[in-house]
């Protein structure tokens, strides 16, 4: 039975709904709920319902996410058990977790993580968490428990244990290596990883850290890396890595090691006798590729030659190849000479646009000279036969160039040298019919056929996405980094390892789902399903606001993703 009841309280009426029923033989009042004053309830009819204090907008869709992944892979659990301290405030692996999540996403510095944390869903579910606990400081102690070999013995568990839950294939392995600069003070002492090195994004000023990974190319997951030196180059660092790499791999497999060897795909960069006599020596099956300039009488043959056979494959359109075996680094291995349609229309291109821009250089210094000769440019210092042969040099420093383009230096009879320049058309013809478009692919697989060998090799994409995205501004998972000792860069190699797997976790289940995102469009989509609080007034006074928490609204693919992803109600406490 349900009734309409009214109370008053010191003058005033209040009205509740009340639900009676038989208890025990007696007509009890089973619920009551507080409806309010009159005025009250003719507000709620007329729809009209009492105005919020304020809202509290939070992120919640893409920290909910990562964290469900942490959780799952028990990455403060693995830390804790490496790294045990007092149970005493929070644990290193806390610490650890939540550096991993904020570089998935939104890196900030150590100072700024409370005030992070703070505009996110995440303290509902970690309400252990203070401002005063998430100091740098803390963060600073902390990682200073973990030693790089304890931070390596952290890495190969975890991915050990969710390479078992998540059933991934390592048929096929991506391996590549890249740096980060930094901001370090030159006379910093205490740091000897960050050195100075050819920095691959031309801040070679700086000094830089190198960092070398392997990764799955099932679902794009980091397996196995290291943060070393800046100035160690990819040729020195591979066969270091490339053993440490396959020791894990063997006690991962124990006795199905010789059955589940996965191939090993790396570029040209590391290629060295002493690199494939290891690669031979370790058994291990690779594909990499080998520089045309390298192999002169296969770049030499024609792209209309008539050993080309096209590829039928679907996405293999504008490819085909052949195979020949010749001897590489000491021993007879399986070469297969690629030419891609595609490829060769970006490669003309970028010669066509150099030369364009050379010739208009070549131009310029030409009409410098024959100025000079007729007396209209005086000042300056007088050059000279080999002073205008080092510019033209330099002018036509990019690839081709060279032998695209004849350059003639004569002195003349009033002491100024003169330019003549010719770009010669047969030799932009052979460079088109024999060297743009190919590549020269090499694979210890004799028995796999061309079209295997390319798929593998083109999986390289997946590792140059990886970094792409780790030195991406936006989504980045490396930058910033404030440490300057070598314990703290190698933890912050740790947890930002951490962040690329959570990541990849969260795309991969979306793969499988369906949902075809690349990684930015996938954090972007769950980065803007954010948490709205409504914050009403106490009905009562000394009684707490109430709070009404909502979505903001999603599309068909962002509400896709909220199920995917199991996500909870908002306002749960999960």
């Amino acid at each position: 039975m349900q009734r309409l009841e009214a109370k008053t309280v010191n003058g005033h009426t209040y009205y509740y709904f009340s639900l009676w029923g038989w208890k025990n033989g007696k007509c009890r009042r089973l619920s009551q709920k507080y409806l309010g004053k009159a005025e009250d309830i003719a507000q709620a009819v007329a729809d009209t319902g009492p105005t919020p204090q304020y809202a509290q907008v939070l992120d919640w869709a893409l920290p909910l996410a990562l964290w469900q992944e942490a959780r799952r892979a028990q990455v403060a659990e693995l830390v804790d058990q490496l790294c045990p301290k007092r149970d005493q405030g929070l644990s290193t692996g806390d610490y650890i977790r939540l550096a991993a999540i904020n570089r998935a996403y939104d890196p900030v510095s150590k100072q700024a993580m409370w005030d992070w944390l703070a505009r996110t869903c995440l303290p509902r579910l970690w309400p252990e968490a203070s401002a005063a606990q998430l100091t740098s400081q803390r963060f600073w102690d902390h990682m200073d428990r973990i030693e790089p070999a304890t931070a390596q013995a952290i890495w190969q568990q975890l991915i050990g244990a969710v390479l078992q839950r998540e059933h991934i294939e390592l048929s096929q392995i991506c391996y590549d290596g890249t740096n980060f600069y930094t901001f370090i003070d030159t006379f910093n002492l205490k740091c000897q990883v960050a050195k100075r090195g050819k920095n691959k994004q031309g801040r070679c000023n700086l000094r830089q850290v190198n960092y070398a990974l392997f990764c799955s190319t099932d679902g794009h997951l980091p397996l196995f890396y290291e943060v070393y030196e800046g100035n160690r180059n990819d040729v020195t660092e591979f066969p270091r890595v490339l053993e440490k790499f396959q020791r894990w791999l063997v006690e991962r497999a124990g006795s199905t090691w010789a059955s589940t060897k996965p191939t090993v795909v790396f570029d040209k960069g590391n290629n060295s006798e002493d690199n494939f006599a290891l690669t031979d020596r370790l058994e291990l099956p690779y594909v990499g590729s080998l520089k045309l300039d390298e192999h002169p009488e296969l770049m030499a043959i024609s792209n209309r030659d008539a050993r080309w056979q096209a590829a039928t494959e679907p996405g293999l359109e504008g490819t085909k190849s052949w195979r020949t075996p010749k001897v590489v680094y000491g021993k007879e291995r399986t070469l297969v000479v690629t030419y891609n349609e595609h490829l060769f229309v970006t490669q003309w291109a970028t010669v066509q646009n150099d030369l364009a821009k050379a010739l208009k250089e070549l131009a310029a210094l030409q009409q410098q000279l024959q100025n000079r000769a007729a007396g209209l440019v005086k000042g300056g210092v007088q050059p000279s036969v080999e002073s205008v042969k080092r510019k033209c040099e330099q002018i036509l420093h990019r690839q081709h160039l060279r032998q695209l383009v004849q350059t003639t230096v004569a002195q003349t009879s009033a002491g100024v040298p003169q330019l003549a320049y010719e770009a010669e058309a047969s030799a932009q013809e052979k460079l088109a019919d024999t060297y743009l478009g190919k590549t020269l692919l090499v694979t210890g697989h004799k028995e796999w056929t061309d079209t295997q060998v390319i798929r593998a090799y083109r999986s390289q994409f997946v590792i140059e996405e990886i970094f792409h995205e780790m030195k991406d501004r936006h989504i980045g998972a490396w930058w910033p980094l404030h440490h300057w000792t070598d314990s703290k860069i190698q933890v912050h190699g740790l947890y930002c390892t951490i962040a690329v797997l959570l990541r990849a976790l969260l795309w991969r289940r979306a793969r499988q789902a369906g949902v075809r995102l690349s990684m930015a469009g996938l954090l972007e989509k769950l980065g803007q399903i954010q948490e709205v609080i409504n914050a009403y007034p106490a009905r009562r006074a000394g009684r707490p606001v109430t709070e009404q928490p909502v979505l903001t609204k999603q599309d068909e693919i962002q509400a896709k993703l909220i199920e995917i992803l199991e996500l909870p109600a908002p306002g749960s406490p999960f």
